[in-house]
């Protein structure tokens, strides 16, 4: 294997990123970015759905044709804002400019605060979230793997992760939704009734797709589909970035994981953690899939 960056975990403006793919002059230029009305975000933490809303875009703007999407990878159509290589080309990308980002709300392009452009937050239980992201620190190379479940725990409530604390980036992002073109979104509900989610992005978007089209993009966008498409799952990836022996990038796709991992004292100090900073937010969340209907 070639050599590969040196990734280590490092702080920039109180943020946690990884070396060797993220770079602070690279990050601080993004922020002055001139944002376009056409320019949309989707922003999540880490493991919230973020794949999954590459392959929304990609067929919303393809019209549900899966054709279109067939020579390029998601990735590329709608690229992570601020990896090194592509905040180096932000600025001179055509529009309509579609990207994700893990970034906390004050290191974002200062133009969505305009109300330039469009933000999508999507969300997804915490404990789920944990439990996914332990997962992919085993696979990614370029993330510290956890000597086990415990100490990534710890790490996670602590913040000390790449995308640093959950509690803070989405209280960052929703108590300053009203000053953006907002949507916010769970993953949850993109689970339990995904052509409706995939409505209301298409009606925040601006986005008129015909009921068959809109059938497409729902059909194309199942975790049955999407894991078996290589302009998706990630399988295509370097191996300098993922280790693909060890696993497949889209692991479970569910609700209520988290019950597989977490201890009883765990659960317990980690509800403790949640009441004490989500008080103040009118947000609910799904912790276990028993608790909907799936919609077919």
């Amino acid at each position: 294997m070639a050599d590969t960056p040196d990734f280590q975990l490092y702080q920039h403006k109180g943020f946690y990123f990884i070396s060797g793919i993220h770079s602070a002059e690279d990050l601080d230029k993004l922020k002055d970015c001139e944002i376009r009305d056409t320019d949309i975000f989707t922003i999540t933490y880490p493991k919230s759905g973020t794949i999954w809303m590459q392959q929304i875009l990609c067929l919303i703007d393809a019209k549900g044709d899966l054709s279109v999407t067939d020579k390029r990878l998601n990735a590329d159509r709608v690229p992570w804002v601020e990896l090194t290589e592509n905040a180096k080309k932000f600025d001179s990308a055509p529009s309509p400019r579609m990207q994700v980002s893990h970034l906390p709300y004050y290191l974002a392009p200062q133009g969505l605060r305009q109300k330039k452009g469009k933000v999508i937050y999507v969300a997804r239980n915490p404990k789920d979230v944990l439990v996914s992201y332990y997962h992919f620190h085993k696979l990614a190379v370029i993330m510290e793997t956890p000597k086990d479940f415990n100490e990534f725990f710890n790490k996670f409530m602590e913040g000390r992760v790449c995308g640093s604390c959950w509690f803070d980036h989405i209280t960052g992002w929703y108590t300053h939704k009203d000053e953006m073109n907002f949507l916010y979104l769970t993953y949850e509900e993109m689970i339990q009734d995904l052509k409706a989610a995939v409505l209301k992005i298409c009606s925040f978007l601006g986005k008129q797709l015909d009921e068959q089209q809109i059938a497409n993009v729902v059909k194309h966008c199942t975790f049955e589909q999407m894991k078996n498409n290589l302009n998706a799952n990630y399988e295509t990836i370097s191996e300098s970035l993922l280790n693909h022996k060890i696993g497949k990038f889209m692991r479970k796709g569910t609700v209520g994981d988290w019950k597989n991992h977490l201890t009883v004292t765990q659960n317990e100090m980690f509800d403790q953690v949640f009441q004490e900073r989500m008080r103040k937010l009118p947000l609910k969340f799904v912790w276990d899939i028993s608790e909907f209907k799936i919609c077919s």
